[in-house]
């Protein structure tokens, strides 16, 4: 059964879901190498450039939902979008997607710790510079509620290839726009441009909203959509046929 489902699965989306597959292996057996491979912002100490190259190939350890439902989007849509394409225009959009929604990721946590340290002391700023990176990796926290957020902002870092999967939505809503996909919650029929349009608002609505708890990177999500539509306007307008 498997080996009619993989000989079934276009060839660029085959070799993504082993990659993913093995890092996903690898973060299990070697943790501490593997996170040297996640999108640290660019203000933490452990931010590294190649990191943009490898955090859309790693998935939360501890959610089997991370990555099943990102690689199950990846065969679903993404095997379609490589038999429109073509191998290497698939890849070429994927990774765009892939680089451009950490970009979008990294520039609103950017902002968002300047406007934080904007309403700061001196004396508070430097309490933070000299004690936080220490702080983060023996797992303590500040007190001060700003300090806190401002700490979790600086260190914690970005995996995942949902950046790029918001990427093939967006393509998909794009040029199957009336194709019905059916819901799992609730179990119901959409087109598929309603349920693009309808997911990357919720997704704008929670970035926004910047939820304490909320550990999602939904600006990565839209920066995908993004980058993705981008794309596609640009090769409508240099008459590149999708077909």
């Amino acid at each position: 059964m498997f080996s009619n489902f993989f000989r079934n699965i276009s060839p660029v989306v085959k070799n993504l879901l082993l990659i993913n597959i093995l890092f996903y292996v690898a973060q299990w057996t070697f943790p501490e190498f593997m996170s040297n491979l996640e999108l640290f912002p660019v203000v933490s100490e452990d931010f590294r450039p190649w990191q943009l190259a490898t955090h859309f190939f790693m998935h939360s350890k501890f959610s089997i939902g991370h990555i099943f439902f990102n690689m199950f989007a990846l065969v679903i849509f993404g095997a379609q979008l490589e038999r429109v394409w073509g191998p290497q225009r698939f890849l070429s959009y994927y990774i765009i997607c892939a680089l451009g929604a950490s970009c979008l990721h990294l520039l609103v946590n950017y902002l968002r710790i300047n406007n934080i340290e904007a309403s700061l002391t001196f004396e508070e700023i430097e309490l933070f510079n000299s004690t936080a990176y220490d702080a983060w990796q023996k797992g303590m926290n500040f007190k001060d509620a700003k300090l806190a957020q401002l700490s979790v902002m600086y260190h914690s870092p970005m995996i995942g290839a949902s950046g790029a999967v918001f990427g093939l939505l967006a393509a998909f809503g794009y040029l199957f726009p009336n194709t019905e996909l059916m819901l799992l919650f609730p179990p119901i029929p959409i087109k598929a441009k309603y349920f693009v349009i309808g997911y990357a608002v919720i997704e704008l609505y929670l970035g926004i909203s910047n939820n304490p708890g909320d550990n999602v990177a939904h600006f990565a999500h839209l920066g995908g959509a993004l980058i993705g539509i981008l794309i596609l306007f640009y090769w409508q307008k240099s008459k590149n046929k999708f077909f």
